[in-house]
């Protein structure tokens, strides 16, 4: 007789059953992760992501493919890129990161530049915390940890990520460090792309404050991030600091929020699987299995959202008009719903939204009644 899974390996082995057989799960990164946390009523997509389903191919056998992601140029170009801002043991990444960050310091004349290989994920994870251990017992040196892997507990499963770079300053705290490809104009770089690293970045910060605090005593983790980008139209490497406080606040705060995966895999009918090669009906039957929480940001975040946006319009839900429509409406969530309650055929006349949907329509009647009888006849037509 087999021996009983532990509750661990029981998820394990649930999701591994959802992602479907012989099919490799994908990493969540921070990009998916700060996404994840900024819808955290999307039950559909937790549970994608808990079970490391490939939402872009799922999509294509959905028959709504995503148009989105990075280029095979950009993404070249962003390796070169990095590339060079690392070469030489990282001098110009540690001179940026004293130029900016800590101009008190001594300047970085070299840096400890740990190996953080291992054979797995965990294990990387564990070398990193060995690393930064180490460095944060060092003081008075530079320690610049390339790649390194940071666990974080997403819906009770763990997510691995790997920030581009983890700078440990003489006095012990700790910078993440994002390498983008995007150009800095005369110091600035375009505001969306900025906070779209910024999002990312937050969830490295959270990440290594997981592990600083597992620490005696616990070394700073700054929360004025590195970006490093090209400078105008060159390949040189400029840099700026910017505060990721508040979007740390908000994506701790929406991480606390999702539903744990087990909950969510714990409700999901026998035969749900959401593997591409199914056949298009049961692969359509397992994802609306789970519900969805659609909103129009999804289609800039999301490789399942143009699916998504079809059934909620199908169903005629108040969300794909937005979460400001949504939350003025309050118990309409159709909307067959709000017309008839515009119209006067439901809804409670106590009701504030109702009220206020009411004495929009009559506004609206009144304003057409009166362009109408003030429009002159044409051709023998009012």
């Amino acid at each position: 007789m087999p021996p009983p899974r532990t509750p661990e390996k029981g998820l394990r082995h649930r999701l591994a059953e959802l992602r479907g057989p012989e099919v490799k799960a994908k990493a969540l990164d921070a990009r998916a992760l700060a996404a994840l946390a900024a819808n955290p009523g999307c039950r559909r997509r937790a549970i994608l992501d808990g079970a490391g389903v490939d939402k872009g191919k799922l999509a294509s056998a959905l028959g709504s493919p995503s148009v989105f992601g990075q280029s095979q140029f950009a993404f070249v170009r962003g390796n070169a890129f990095e590339a060079k801002v690392k070469a030489d043991g990282g001098t110009e990444l540690l001179r940026l990161a004293a130029e900016k960050l800590d101009r008190t310091a001594e300047p970085p004349m070299g840096a400890r530049l740990p190996d953080l290989g291992a054979q797995d994920s965990e294990g990387r994870t564990r070398r990193t915390e060995e690393a930064l251990r180490e460095a944060a017992a060092e003081r008075g040196a530079w320690t610049l940890l390339d790649h390194p892997m940071l666990a974080l507990d997403v819906a009770g499963s763990p997510a691995f990520l790997e920030p581009d770079a983890v700078v440990v300053h003489p006095d012990g705290s700790w910078t993440v460090v994002e390498i983008k490809s995007f150009p800095m104009l005369d110091g600035a770089a375009d505001p969306a792309k900025v906070g779209a690293a910024a999002r990312q970045a937050a969830v490295y910060v959270l990440a290594l404050e997981r592990v600083a605090e597992r620490l005696d005593p616990p070394p700073r983790v700054r929360h004025r991030v590195l970006l490093v980008c090209p400078k105008d139209f060159s390949n040189l490497p400029t840099a700026s600091a910017v505060d990721v406080r508040k979007q740390r606040a908000v994506t701790s705060r929406q991480l606390a929020r999702l539903t744990r995966i087990e909950e969510i895999a714990g409700t999901l009918p026998e035969g749900v699987c959401f593997a591409p090669e199914l056949p298009p009906e049961q692969l359509e039957w397992s994802v609306e299995s789970v519900p969805a929480t659609y909103a129009p940001e999804c289609l800039s975040a999301c490789e399942l959202a143009f699916h998504c946006r079809d059934r909620s319009r199908t169903a005629g839900a108040v969300t794909s008009l937005g979460r400001p429509v949504r939350a003025e409406l309050g118990g309409l969530t159709t909307v067959g719903d709000v017309l008839a309650a515009a119209r006067g055929e439901a809804g409670d006349p106590d009701d504030p939204a109702v009220a206020a949907l009411r004495r929009a329509a009559a506004l609206r009647a009144e304003a057409l009644a009166s362009a109408a009888e003030g429009a002159p006849e044409v051709a023998g037509c009012r």
